[in-house]
C-alpha cells in the first residue's frame, strides 16, 4: 500500500490521505499514514536525504502549495507577544524608562515602530542573544509597546478550522520522533570518541530543525499544536520506545538510556562509593548543613580515608573534596532524569549537544505560547543540574555559556513564572545546591592564618571554573531571580537555604592569598587575582546587593537579624577553622572578606533603612576585636603596597591594591570594609583601637619624642609613606559619612565632586566611575534625584572644540566654582583614586582654581570640610578623637615635626592638624563649659588629665621618658649638662631632677603595643571569668622588652610644651617670622576667612577654633602669644633676622626669575609648534615668498636644514625644496550644483556619479579621440582631474646630497614610525612634516626681475611674432646645452617621482601608452592640476587676494621649472602649432589627414587653459612678461569665442535669428570688433552654414523658455571667460611675482582683467568696463580669424565626425569640492546599512563602511570583495580617490582615512548629547551629526592636509 503511495504525486496523495482523515470513519486513513509515514521518515535513511523533508511539507499542507498553507495559518495568528528571537551580535534596543525588568530589549522594528522620543534608551550589540519583549507587560510599560502590539489582536482573529490543522497534529509526532532518533543515535560518550563528531550530526539535522523553526514562525495556530505534542505524555510514550520489531529504534532506545544514567549531581558511581550513608535520605539534615560548612574534618576516622582513596589521583592531601549529603529537600536533583515528554527530551539532547544555536532558537521561538512556556520553565529547572555538569565539561564554555543565558533570561526575567517555579519546584534550593556542587569541584585547603592545622577551604582562583568564569551564567540566574521580591522574601525566610548560601559565601572568604616576598623576586606573576575578584563580586556581591534591595523597610526586619545572626555564626565557624586568636599572621593579606562584607551590609541597611538598633545586632567585644583585625590589616597592606614593601611580588599586587578601590568594585569591598572598622572603632575601647591601627602600619617606634629610634620592622625609607597612610586612615575612618548618615543623594553629589575634581570627565566616563549600586534592578544610580540634575547642579559643560592641530576634544564636564569653594573633598578624593598621582591633580587643580580667583596664591592645602552630622548609632566613632592615645601621638608628631626629626613630611603635619580640627569639631561633652580637668580614670599614663581634646590642648607636659640608642643627641646633651652641674651645682635643680612626678608631671614612656595588649587583656578577663592565665607580662616590666638591643637608655627630655604652644611654634616655622602671632591676633581671628590655604591658615583657623570653643585655651593662647613675642621695637633688626628675611627675598626673587624663564621658554616653545604644526607654515626664506614685494636682484640664498649651511643652488650642488606629491582626486569630484549630494538612506534615493567633473572631461576626451587624431586630442583638453598629482611644501629647503644622507640614516635606524622609507618617504628634519620627494630648486635670481618685467611699447604684431620665433628656437636650442649636470639629474628624478605618485591609469589616455604625447599630456596637466587646486584652496576665486593659505604651501615656481626643463624634450611641429592658427588667416589649406583620416581637433574645441600652459611651458625659460600678456591676449579672443559659440547653442531658432540680425546691422560701426553682439551674429551665421551645429539642439532649447537680455548675455560670457583669468591671473602671480589685490565678487572680472593686462590704452579704471568684448585684442581681422576657425566645425558636417558637435557645449564653471551631506541622525544611516548586503558578494558584510565621497557601500577587511589580495576599501580607496579614501565604519561611527599605503583613524564626526564619540557603538545613546567636525574633515580632504595633522598613521597591508 505505501509504496503505491509513495510512486504517486505527493500532492495529490496529500490531498487524497487528508480527504480519508477528514471521515467521520478515519481507520483507513490513519493506516495508510502511518505506513507511509513509516516509509518516508525511516530512521535509518540518512538525515541529508531532503526527500522526506518534501514529504512532510505536502502532507502537513494537506494538499495545498506548502507557501499558501504558511499563508493561511499565519492569518490565524493570536499572539500578542513579538517574541522575536535573536543570536549574537544581533542589534537590539532597550529603554530604561519603560523597561520594568533591567533585562528587557525590542527588536529595532518594535523599537522604531514605538515611540520612546526623551526616554532613556540605547542601541547594544547582543552579546549572548535575546527576544523582543514587546507585548509583554511582565518586562516592560504597555506604554512603549509598538503599533503592532499594543493592540490586543487576539481577539479579533477567526477561530481555526478544524481540518486546517489537522494533517500537522497526525504529522509531526512522528516528524519529531525520528530528529531525536537521529539524536540519539549520533551521540557519543566523549570518553568513547576521541574527537567528538557533535557538529557532523547536527549539520546532517540542520534543514530539519530549521523546518521545526519555521514552523513556530507561522503564529499561534501553529505554535498551539506543537505545544500539544510536545507536551503530550501519551505521544511519547507510544512512540519513545520505538515498535517492538525494531531494531534500530531499540538500539536507540538503549543509547539513550546509557546517556540519562549520570544526568544526576551525584554520579551513579559516587552514589555506590559514598556508602548507604550519604545515599540515605533519612540522614539527619543537620549534619548536611554542618558538612558543608567546611567542617571537612569529618565525624569518624574511616570516612576520611574513603575521600582520600577516591581523591587517589589528584594530589591527596592538598585538596580535600567537601562532601555534601543530600540532606537537600529535593532529592530530584541529585537523582538521574526522567522523561515524561517530547519537550523533555529534546532539551536533554539540547543540553547534551552544548547548546546547538537553532536548537535553541527553536525552544526559544514556541516561548510567545504560554503553556508551554511553564512547561518549559519547569523542564529546565529540572534539568538544571545537568546543564552545570555538561557546562563544566564543556571546551566550548563561553559559547554555551551564553546561549545558556540566552534562554534562562527570558524565563527568569518574569517574576510570575519565578515565583511559580520557586513554589512548584523549588527552583532556590536547586540553584544554591548546583552552585555549591559546581564550586566544590575546586576548592584547597585555605593557608590564612595558620597554614598546617588550617581546617577553613577555599576556591582555588587557578582553576578554569573561575578563571573562564564558567559559573557565570548560573550565577546571572540567581541573582536574576533574586531581583524578585517574592522570591527573595522566600529565600530570606528559608533558614536552611540562608545557611547554604553562607557556606557558598565563606569559600570565597579568603581566595587568592598573598604572601609577601621578602627575599627575591617572585618568578611568575599569577594573574588569579582577576578571576577573585571577579568571583566575589558576581557570586558573592551580587546576589548580597539583591537581596538587600528588598531589606528597605521597618517590615523587613527580621530578615535583616536573621541574615546578620548567619552571618556571625559563620564568621565565628570561620574564625575556629583558621584558628585565629588575636595577631594576624605577618606579612599575608587576602582582599576578599565577603562574610564581612555581608555583615557590614547589612547593618548599614539595618540602621539606615529599618531603624533597628545597632547594638542589638553586633556580638560581643571579643568577637568585634576578631572581626575588626582582617580588613585592617587589608588597610595596612594597601600602605605597604603603595610604599613599595610589596615590590617583590611583582605587579600584580598593585593590580590588586588598585581593583580593590576601583569604582565598579569600591562599594562591594573597600567601603564596607571602612564601614566595618567605623562600627567596630565606635564600640571598642578607643585607646586599644588606635594602639592596633598604629601597630598593624609598623609604625609604632617611629612615635617616639627621641630624635633616632630603632624600627625592627620598616626600612628608614619605608616609615615616612606608612606613617602618612596611618594618619591618612584615621582621617578617612573619622570623616568618612557613606555608611554613616549621608543620604543617597549628598553621596551622589560627593562622589561625582570627587570624580570631577581630579580630572575633567565625559558623561560616559563619569557613569562608569560612579560606584553604582551593582545590582541591576535598582536603576542608574542611587538616590532619588537623578544622575543628570545632580551633574548639572555641580558642574559645567564644556563644549567639544578644536585645537589648531586638529586633534579631537570631546564634551567635557568641569565643576563649577562653588564646587571648588565649598565641596571640594581631599578625603574623599584620597578614598576614591585608583592612582596615586590623581590626587596630585585634584591638587594642582584646586591651586589654579584658588589662583584665578585670587582666593589664595600660594601653594595650598587640602582643605578641611565640615561633615554631615554623625548618625546617633555611631556616635562612639567619636571617642576615637579624644583618647588620650591619639592625643599623645599628636604631641609627639607636633613635637617631631618642630624639632625637624627624620621622615616628617607635610602631608604628616597637615593630617595631624586634619586630626585635630576633627576633634575640635566633633567634641565629646556636649555644651560643659567646665574645663577642670575630668575625673581621672584609672589613669595608668601621666601624659594627659583627661580624654578631652580641648582640654588636653592646653595642658603643658614637662618632662618626658624616652629610650633612645647611646649614640643619640639626647644623651650628649646630658652629660654636657652634668658637667656643667658639677661646677655650679645649684641644689635646686638637682632637687627638681630627683623629684619627680610630685610638683611637674612627667609623662612616662609611651608604648602603644603594651597599652594594646593591657586593653585586650582585660576585655579577655571581663568576658571570660576564668580570667586565662596567657596574660602577658605585666606592664611594669615595659620598662626593659625582652629582645631589645642592649645600646637602649632611658634618658628623660625636657619639654615644656602644649599642643597649643607647640601648634603656636609651627606656625612661626612655617611663616618664617619670629612673632607670627600676635596677642592681639585672635580677637579679629575669623574662623570662616581660613576655609582655604596653606598650612599657616590651617593652624590660624585650629587656634581659633581653639579659643572660640573655650575660654582656657583663649587664655592660655594669649599668654602663650604674649610670652614668645614680646613686642620689638621695628627699626632695631638683628642681623640674624635680617640675613633671614634677605635670605627669604632672594628665594623670592629667585623663584620669580625662575617662573619668568620658563613662562617665555614655554611661549617660544608654543610659537613653534603654531608655525611649524601648523599647516599653514611660514616660509624660509625670499625666494618661497613669491608676493615679495622687492624682486631681489642678486642670488637667492637658501638655508640647509640638515647642514645648516646657506647658500645658492647650483648646478653642483641643487638645494630642493622637501615636498609631499600626493594623487589626487579632489578635482575630478566637483559638481556643478553648490548643493552637496546627499547620502542616500533609503532604496529610493540614488547617487549619480556621472555629473562630476572627472566624469565629464573623460567624456569628452573619448569623444574627441574618436574623431580627430590622437596626436592633437592629447593636446586639446587637460587631465588629472582624477588621479592628478598635488605638491605642496613645508616650505623648508635642503642639499640634495644632505637629503639622500638623511635617507639613508632613516633605511639603516629600524624604530620607523609610519612611513616607508623605501618608497622614498621621509619627514621634515626641521617641522618633522610628512614629504615623499625633494624639488630642485633653479640656480639664479628669485622671481624674473628687471628686463624682464618691463613692459615695452611694441605692438601687438610684433610681440606676436616674437611668440611665434621663441617657439621655433626650441628647435635650435637642443637639449644639449644643459650638460648632464647633478641638477639635471635630480630634475629627472623628481619627474620619476611625480609619475610615480599616481597610479598608471591616470597618466595612459593615448592610443598608444607611453608616447610622447601622452607623456606631454601627464607634464602640462600636473600643472594644470596645481594651478587649480590653489584656486579651490583660495575658496574658487582670487578675490581674497595675495595672502592665502594655499600659497604658503604652494611651490608652483619651482614645479614649473621642473616641468619646462622635461617639456623642452618634445618641440611642437610648427605645422601643428596652434599659435600660427591662432594668429593668423591661413590660405585655405585642404584639411590634410593624416593617419587614419581624421582631422585635427579644430581650435572651438580645444581647452584654452591647457593651451596657456603648453606655450608657456614650452616656451625658453625665463619668459618676458610682454611674451605672457600676449599670449593670454590671444587666448582670451579664443576663449571669448568658444563663450559665444556655446551661448548661440542655447539660443532658440527664433532668437538666434533675432540676435545675429540685430548684430548683423551693426557691422560696420568703427568699434565692431569690441561688441559682442557683432561678433555673436558673425558666429551664428558662420556656424548655420553647417546644418548639424543647431539642429539636434533644437528640443532642448524650446525647454529653457528663459528670454536672453543683453545683461544676462553679458554676464554668462563673462562667467564662461572667468576660470580661464583666473588661472592667468594665478599663473602669472607665481612667474613674475604680481601682487593678487582682493576685491568684492562681482568686481572680480574687472580685476582680472586689469591684473593681467587685457585693457589696451590708459583706461584702466574698473569703472568704465562694462564689457566683456572691449579686452578683446585683435591681431588680425576679427572677422576673418572667426570664419577660419568656424570653418574648421563646418568642415566636419557631412563626416562621421559630426557627432562631435556637441562638444561645443562646455561650461567651464564647477563649484567647490564637497563631501556627500550626511543625515542628522546617525540612527537613520545605521538602521539602512547595517544589514545592507554588499553589492559585490550579496552577503550582510561584517564591517560594512560607506565612502564619504561617492556614497559607495564596501566589505571592510571583507575577504568576500578581496581582488588580487587588495581588500575592498582599499581597491574602492585607488578607484575613487587616486589612493586617498574617507570611510565611515558603520558599525563603529568612526572614520578612517586610507592614504596610499597608510590608515588612520580619523574620529568620529557623530557625538552623543553631551559632544562625545561612542566609537564602537559600545554605549548605544543616539548620535548627532557635529558640523564642526565634518567641515574639519571636509577641509582636510580639501586641502590635501591628513598627512600633517593626523598622527597616528599604520600600513593597512591592504587589508582593509
Amino acid at each position: 500500500m505505501a509504496a503505491s503511495l509513495l510512486r504517486r504525486d505527493k500532492k495529490a496523495t496529500a490531498a487524497h490521505l487528508k480527504a480519508d482523515l477528514n471521515r467521520t470513519d478515519n481507520s483507513s486513513g490513519l493506516r495508510q499514514l502511518q505506513e507511509l509515514l513509516d516509509n518516508v521518515l525511516n530512521p535509518e535513511k540518512p538525515p541529508s536525504d531532503t526527500e522526506a523533508l518534501d514529504w512532510c511539507k505536502y502532507l502537513l499542507a494537506g494538499g495545498d502549495g506548502f507557501e499558501e498553507f504558511c499563508k493561511t495559518v499565519r492569518s490565524y495568528d493570536n499572539a500578542t507577544l513579538c517574541g522575536l528571537v535573536w543570536t549574537a551580535n544581533f542589534v537590539a534596543y532597550r529603554c530604561r524608562t519603560c523597561g520594568i525588568s533591567p533585562c528587557m530589549s525590542l527588536c529595532a522594528e518594535c523599537f522604531n515602530n514605538g515611540d520612546h522620543t526623551g526616554h532613556d534608551f540605547n542601541m547594544f550589540r547582543s552579546q549572548a542573544g535575546g527576544a523582543c519583549d514587546c507585548g509583554d507587560s511582565n518586562v516592560m510599560r504597555e506604554s512603549g509597546f509598538c503599533r503592532r502590539h499594543r493592540l490586543k489582536t487576539g481577539e479579533n482573529v477567526p477561530s481555526v478550522p478544524n481540518d486546517l490543522l489537522l494533517m500537522s497534529e497526525m504529522v509531526l509526532p512522528r516528524f519529531i520522533i525520528s530528529i531525536i532518533q537521529y539524536l540519539r543515535d549520533g551521540y557519543t560518550e566523549p570518553e568513547s570518541a576521541t574527537d567528538r563528531d557533535l557538529q557532523k550530526v547536527l549539520q546532517q539535522l540542520e534543514p530539519q530543525i530549521s523546518f521545526l523553526e519555521d514552523l513556530t514562525k507561522m503564529g499561534g495556530a501553529m505554535r498551539t499544536v506543537l505545544t500539544k505534542i510536545l507536551t503530550n505524555q501519551q505521544i511519547f510514550k507510544e512512540l519513545s520506545m520505538g515498535q517492538e520489531e525494531n531494531l534500530y529504534a531499540k538500539r536507540n532506545y538503549e543509547k539513550y538510556l546509557s546517556a540519562l544514567k549520570n544526568s544526576g549531581l551525584v554520579s551513579v558511581e559516587e552514589k555506590g562509593s559514598a556508602g548507604a550513608g550519604a545515599g540515605a535520605a533519612d540522614s539527619p539534615a543537620g549534619a548536611g548543613a554542618l558538612s558543608l560548612l567546611g567542617a571537612t574534618a569529618a565525624a569518624s576516622p574511616d570516612e576520611e580515608n574513603k575521600e582520600e582513596d577516591q581523591d587517589g589521583g589528584q594530589c591527596v592531601g592538598q585538596r580535600k573534596r567537601v562532601k555534601l549529603s543530600s540532606s537537600t529537600k529535593d532529592p530530584s536533583i541529585m537523582d538521574s532524569l526522567k522523561h515524561k515528554c517530547f519537550l523533555e527530551e529534546l532539551l536533554f539532547w539540547t543540553i547534551k549537544y552544548e547548546f546547538p544555536q537553532k536548537m535553541v532558537t527553536f525552544l526559544l521561538n514556541m516561548l510567545p505560547d504560554q503553556d508551554y512556556k511553564i512547561t518549559f520553565t519547569k523542564t529546565f529547572v529540572q534539568h538544571y543540574a545537568f546543564i552545570m555538569k555538561t557546562l563544566m565539561k564543556s571546551h566550548e564554555s563561553d559559547t554555551m555559556s551564553n546561549r545558556i543565558v540566552h534562554i534562562s533570561v527570558q524565563l527568569f526575567s518574569n517574576e510570575e513564572l519565578a515565583r511559580h517555579v520557586t513554589e512548584e519546584c523549588q527552583l532556590l534550593d536547586i540553584m544554591v545546591t548546583v552552585l555549591l556542587y559546581m564550586m566544590e569541584s575546586c576548592l584547597i585547603k585555605s593557608e590564612l592564618q595558620d597554614e598546617e592545622n588550617n581546617r577553613h577551604v577555599v576556591v582555588n582562583c587557578g582553576e578554569a571554573l573561575l578563571k573562564n568564569n564558567t559559573y557565570w551564567p548560573l550565577v546571572s540566574d540567581f541573582i536574576n531571580i533574586l531581583s524578585h521580591q517574592s522570591v527573595a522574601k522566600r529565600f530570606l525566610e528559608d533558614h536552611s537555604l540562608l545557611m547554604l548560601w553562607m557556606s557558598f559565601v565563606s569559600f570565597f572568604q579568603g581566595m587568592n592569598l598573598n604572601k609577601r616576598e621578602l627575599n627575591e623576586h617572585v618568578e611568575f606573576e599569577s594573574q588569579t587575582y582577576y578571576a577573585a575578584f571577579a568571583a566575589e563580586l558576581e557570586a558573592c556581591a551580587q546576589p548580597m546587593w539583591g537581596l538587600l534591595t528588598h531589606c528597605k523597610v521597618k517590615e523587613t526586619q527580621e530578615y535583616t537579624k536573621t541574615v546578620v545572626r548567619y552571618c556571625l555564626e559563620t564568621l565565628q565557624i570561620w574564625f575556629d577553622a583558621i584558628s585565629f586568636v588575636d595577631e594576624p599572621a605577618p606579612n599575608q593579606v587576602t582582599f576578599h572578606l565577603p562574610l564581612h562584607r555581608y555583615y557590614a551590609m547589612f547593618l548599614s541597611k539595618a540602621v539606615k533603612c529599618q531603624g533597628l538598633d545597632l547594638d542589638s545586632l553586633l556580638p560581643d567585644q571579643e568577637m568585634l576585636m576578631k572581626i575588626m583585625v582582617h580588613p585592617l590589616q587589608i588597610q595596612a597592606s594597601l600602605s605597604e603596597i603603595h610604599s613599595n614593601m610589596w615590590v617583590r611580588n611583582g605587579l600584580q599586587i598593585k593590580g590588586q591594591a588598585m581593583t580593590y578601590v576601583q569604582s565598579h568594585f569600591c562599594n562591594s569591598m573597600i567601603d564596607p570594609d571602612i564601614f566595618l572598622l567605623q562600627v567596630c572603632a565606635s564600640r571598642l575601647d578607643p585607646d586599644y583601637f588606635i594602639s592596633s591601627v598604629f601597630e598593624r602600619f609598623k609604625v609604632v617606634d617611629l612615635l617616639t619624642m627621641a630624635s633616632q629610634h630603632q624600627n625592627t620592622v620598616l626600612d628608614a625609607e619605608q616609615e615616612r609613606p606608612m606613617l602618612e597612610g596611618a594618619l591618612t586612615f584615621l582621617v578617612i575612618l573619622c570623616s568618612l559619612r557613606i555608611h554613616m548618615g549621608m543620604t543617597d543623594d549628598e553621596i551622589l553629589r560627593a562622589e561625582m565632586v570627587s570624580q570631577l575634581c581630579m580630572n575633567d570627565r565625559t558623561h560616559s566616563s563619569l557613569l562608569d566611575l560612579i560606584p553604582e549600586n551593582p545590582n541591576p534592578k535598582s536603576g542608574i544610580v542611587p538616590g532619588s534625584c537623578s544622575f543628570e540634575e545632580m551633574l548639572s547642579a555641580v558642574a559645567d559643560f564644556k563644549a567639544p572644540v578644536f585645537e589648531p592641530g586638529g586633534s579631537m576634544q570631546q564634551g567635557m564636564y568641569t565643576p563649577k566654582a562653588e564646587v571648588w569653594e565649598k565641596e571640594f573633598d581631599p578625603i574623599m578624593v584620597i578614598l576614591r583614586t585608583v592612582y596615586r598621582r590623581d590626587v596630585q591633580s585634584a591638587m594642582d587643580r584646586y591651586s589654579a582654581f584658588l589662583k584665578q580667583s585670587g582666593i589664595h596664591t600660594g601653594n595650598p592645602w587640602p582643605p578641611y570640610k565640615e561633615r554631615t552630622p554623625l548618625h546617633p548609632c555611631y556616635r562612639g566613632l567619636v571617642r576615637l578623637l579624644h583618647c588620650k592615645t591619639l592625643h599623645i601621638v599628636i604631641f609627639t608628631l607636633l613635637y617631631k615635626i618642630w624639632m625637624d626629626h627624620q621622615n616628617m613630611s607635610e602631608h604628616v603635619l597637615c593630617m595631624v592638624l586634619y586630626l585635630v580640627e576633627l576633634g575640635l569639631d566633633n567634641n565629646m561633652q556636649e555644651d560643659k563649659e567646665d574645663e577642670e580637668p575630668c575625673i581621672e580614670e584609672h589613669c595608668h599614663d601621666s601624659w594627659f588629665p583627661g580624654t578631652s581634646l580641648l582640654s588636653n590642648l592646653h595642658h603643658v607636659i614637662n618632662f618626658v621618658r624616652v629610650r633612645v640608642p647611646e649614640t643619640a643627641p639626647e644623651v650628649e646633651r646630658k652629660r654636657e649638662r652634668e658637667r656643667e652641674r658639677e661646677r655650679e651645682t645649684p641644689p635646686s635643680t638637682s632637687a627638681e631632677t630627683s623629684s619627680f612626678g610630685q610638683n611637674l608631671r612627667e609623662a612616662q614612656l609611651f608604648s602603644l603595643v603594651a597599652e594594646r595588649r593591657r586593653k585586650f587583656q582585660e576585655i579577655i578577663n571581663r568576658s571570660n571569668h576564668e580570667a586565662s592565665q596567657s596574660v602577658r607580662p605585666k606592664s611594669s616590666s615595659r620598662w626593659h622588652p625582652p629582645g631589645s638591643p642592649p645600646q637602649m637608655v632611658t634618658e628623660i627630655l625636657e619639654i615644656r610644651e602644649s599642643m597649643l604652644s607647640l601648634l603656636i611654634k609651627l606656625h612661626q616655622k612655617l611663616s618664617a617670622k619670629q612673632n607670627s602671632l600676635s596677642a592681639g591676633w585672635l580677637e579679629e581671628a575669623d574662623p570662616a576667612r581660613h576655609s582655604h590655604g596653606d598650612g599657616i591658615t590651617a593652624i590660624e583657623r585650629i587656634l581659633a577654633k581653639a579659643a572660640s570653643r573655650s575660654r582656657h585655651s583663649k587664655r592660655c593662647l594669649q599668654e602663650i602669644c604674649g610670652r614668645v613675642c614680646p613686642p620689638v621695637p621695628p627699626k632695631k633688626n638683628s642681623p640674624g633676622d635680617k640675613k633671614s628675611m634677605d635670605k627669604e627675598e632672594r628665594r623670592q626673587r629667585a623663584r620669580e626669575r625662575q617662573q619668568k624663564l620658563l613662562a617665555e621658554f614655554a611661549s617660544r616653545q608654543k610659537s613653534f609648534m603654531e608655525t611649524a604644526m601648523d599647516v599653514e607654515s611660514p616660509e624660509a626664506e625670499a625666494a618661497m615668498d613669491v608676493g615679495s614685494a622687492e624682486p631681489l636682484e642678486s642670488e637667492v640664498l637658501y638655508d640647509c636644514v640638515i647642514c645648516g649651511q646657506s647658500g645658492p643652488s647650483t648646478e653642483d650642488r641643487p638645494t630642493g625644496l622637501v615636498v609631499l606629491l600626493q594623487a589626487s582626486s579632489v578635482l575630478g569630484h566637483r559638481c556643478r550644483s553648490d548643493e552637496a549630494k546627499r547620502l542616500p538612506t533609503s532604496d529610493e534615493e540614488r547617487i549619480f556619479p556621472e555629473d562630476t567633473c572627472g566624469a565629464t572631461n573623460d567624456v569628452r576626451l573619448a569623444l574627441m579621440q574618436r574623431y580627430f587624431i590622437d596626436s592633437s586630442c592629447l593636446q586639446a583638453v587637460s587631465i588629472g582631474w582624477d588621479g592628478g598629482v598635488y605638491v605642496q611644501t613645508c616650505g623648508h629647503t635642503l642639499h640634495i646630497d644632505c637629503h639622500k644622507s638623511y635617507m639613508e640614516s632613516l633605511r639603516n635606524d629600524q624604530v620607523l614610525q609610519g612611513f616607508s622609507v623605501d618608497k622614498g618617504e621621509f619627514t621634515c628634519p626641521l617641522c618633522r612634516q610628512f614629504a615623499n620627494s625633494v624639488l630642485p630648486c633653479k640656480p639664479g635670481r628669485g622671481t624674473e626681475a628687471g628686463a624682464w618685467h618691463t613692459l615695452s611699447n611694441k605692438s601687438p604684431a610684433t610681440l606676436v611674432k616674437e611668440v611665434e620665433n621663441l617657439q621655433d628656437e626650441l628647435g635650435i636650442f637642443p637639449v644639449s646645452t644643459y650638460t648632464e649636470s647633478n641638477l639635471t639629474k635630480e630634475m629627472e628624478s623628481v619627474i620619476k617621482d611625480i609619475k610615480n605618485a599616481t597610479q598608471k591609469k591616470y597618466m595612459d589616455y593615448g592610443k598608444n601608452p607611453g608616447s610622447p604625447d601622452n607623456d606631454f599630456l601627464f607634464m602640462y596637466s600636473v600643472a594644470r592640476t596645481n594651478l587649480e587646486l590653489e584656486l579651490v584652496h583660495r575658496g574658487g576665486n582670487l578675490c581674497s587676494g595675495g595672502a592665502s593659505a594655499a600659497a604658503k604651501r604652494s611651490c608652483l615656481n619651482q614645479l614649473f621649472h621642473v616641468l619646462a626643463m622635461h617639456m623642452r624634450l618634445y618641440s611642437i611641429d610648427s605645422a601643428y602649432n596652434p599659435w600660427t592658427r591662432l594668429t593668423q588667416i591661413t590660405q585655405n589649406r585642404e584639411p590634410e589627414y593624416g593617419d587614419e583620416d581624421r582631422p585635427e581637433v579644430p581650435m572651438l574645441f580645444r581647452d584654452v587653459p591647457s593651451l596657456l600652459i603648453i606655450f608657456v611651458l614650452t616656451m625658453p625659460q625665463p619668459l618676458r612678461k610682454e611674451h605672457f600678456t600676449c599670449i593670454v591676449k590671444v587666448l582670451y579672443t579664443l576663449q571669448y569665442t568658444q563663450a559665444l559659440a556655446a551661448l548661440s547653442v542655447k539660443f532658440s531658432p527664433e532668437e538666434r535669428l533675432a540676435w545675429s540680425n540685430t548684430g548683423a546691422a551693426k557691422k560696420n560701426m568703427p568699434n565692431s570688433e569690441k561688441s559682442w553682439e557683432t561678433l555673436l551674429s558673425h558666429v551664428i551665421s558662420e556656424l548655420t552654414k553647417a546644418k548639424c551645429t543647431y539642429e539636434s539642439r533644437s528640443e532642448e532649447s524650446m525647454l529653457s523658455s528663459s528670454v536672453w537680455s543683453p545683461q544676462s548675455i553679458e554676464f554668462t560670457l563673462q562667467q564662461f571667460c572667468v576660470p580661464f583669468l583666473r588661472l592667468s591671473c594665478l599663473l602669472q602671480h607665481h612667474l613674475y611675482g604680481d601682487n593678487l589685490p582682493g576685491c568684492p565678487l562681482e568686481e572680480e572680472f574687472s580685476l582680472l582683467i586689469s591684473c593681467l593686462g587685457l585693457l589696451p590704452g590708459p583706461t584702466q579704471s574698473s569703472s568704465s568696463l562694462s564689457s566683456s568684448a572691449a579686452c578683446l585684442e585683435w591681431n588680425v581681422g576679427a572677422f576673418e580669424l572667426l570664419s577660419q576657425w568656424c570653418s574648421e566645425l563646418i568642415s566636419l558636417a557631412g563626416t562621421p565626425s559630426q557627432q562631435a558637435m556637441t562638444l561645443l557645449v562646455q561650461d567651464p564653471q564647477w563649484t567647490a569640492p564637497h563631501l556627500l551631506q550626511l543625515p542628522d541622525n546617525y540612527n537613520t544611516i545605521f538602521q539602512y546599512y547595517h544589514r545592507k548586503s554588499c553589492s559585490v558578494c550579496n552577503k550582510t558584510p561584517k564591517d560594512p563602511a560607506l565612502c564619504l565621497v561617492c556614497g559607495a557601500f564596501v566589505c571592510l577587511k571583507g575577504l568576500c570583495c578581496k581582488q588580487q589580495g587588495i581588500c575592498e576599501c582599499v581597491l574602492h580607496s585607488q578607484h575613487c580617490g587616486a589612493a586617498t579614501g574617507i570611510f565611515l565604519l558603520i558599525n563603529a561611527s568612526v572614520i578612517i582615512i586610507i592614504r596610499g599605503h597608510r590608515f588612520c583613524l580619523w574620529g568620529s564626526v557623530y557625538l552623543d548629547a553631551h559632544g562625545e564619540e561612542d566609537r564602537d557603538l559600545r554605549r548605544g545613546k543616539p548620535l548627532f551629526l557635529c558640523e564642526e567636525r565634518y567641515r574639519v574633515l571636509e577641509q582636510q580632504w580639501v586641502s590635501h592636509t591628513f598627512d600633517h595633522i593626523n598622527k597616528r598613521w599604520g600600513p593597512h597591508y591592504n587589508g582593509l
